[in-house]
């Protein structure tokens, strides 16, 4: 779903109020109740609100929002962190490439680069890349788990598995307060498993809305990270527990 630019505006209101009636939106957009309708009834067809009697409310915290949502959802940030990271790879190196909004962001940085070999689950990114003859693009087989445009199980973790990689860059659902990254589903959480593990360099790209989201599924420790990129500093309980250097906090 692309969204309109007041539909966007729609949903920022209601991650901040988490329920409005259709009649306090019609006022705050002065446009008639019936336009409003519209949007808060395509919004709910996308999975982004759930509707009541007069109004709707964001859909539980324990679901994640649809691609398209959180692929508008601080751009701004997201650009950043995709050159940040983009600028620690090289020309020819081999990546993996993770599934997420933040890294097709890296994707998008990286189209103009020279020669590199990417391999991704992650297909908004591999088209991305693909648009650059200079690059090799590799994806996994296996079943599209839509509505999300990606690739995930058993054949994708093993066809990152098959790679040593010079760069790892993916992302994850949430960061707890402790520093234990955090993903919607087990599938998820496996998926960055292997990327690390088959990247001699791992970088972390998440928005600081990341630090707001506790998804339920474990996934490995931030201080198991050599980079994390972000766009805000980070909260104060998990700047206690970094020591030293390791891993590296760019703040973009």
């Amino acid at each position: 779903m692309d969204l309109s630019d007041r539909q966007t505006r729609i949903v920022a209101l209601f991650r901040q109020h988490g329920e409005m009636s259709v009649d306090a939106l019609a006022e705050h957009f002065s446009v008639a109740t019936q336009t409003i309708r519209r949007d808060v009834n395509a919004l709910c067809d996308a999975n982004v609100l759930r509707r009541y009697h007069g109004g709707a409310r964001l859909m539980t915290p324990g679901a994640n929002q649809p691609y398209e949502v959180r692929r508008v959802r601080n751009l701004e940030g997201k650009l950043r962190i995709g050159h940040a990271a983009a600028e620690r790879i090289p020309d020819g190196a081999t990546v993996l490439l993770g599934i997420g909004t933040t890294p097709e962001q890296v994707a998008v940085a990286l189209v103009h680069r020279k020669r590199l070999c990417v391999i991704t689950n992650n297909l908004r990114a591999a088209l991305v890349l693909a648009s650059n003859p200079e690059h090799r693009v590799i994806v996994p087989g296996g079943e599209l788990r839509s509505p999300n445009p990606e690739i995930l199980g058993d054949e994708a973790d093993r066809l990152f598995r098959a790679y040593r990689a010079d760069v790892g860059v993916y992302s994850v659902g949430g960061i707890d307060d402790d520093g234990t990254l955090l993903d919607y589903d087990r599938v998820e959480a496996a998926s960055r498993e292997a990327l690390r593990d088959a990247s001699r360099y791992r970088i972390l790209v998440a928005d600081a809305y990341k630090f707001t989201r506790k998804p339920s599924v474990r996934g490995g420790q931030l201080d198991e990270q050599d980079l994390v990129i972000t766009d805000a500093p980070l909260p104060a309980s998990l700047n206690n527990r970094i020591r030293g250097d390791s891993p590296e906090i760019l703040v973009v």
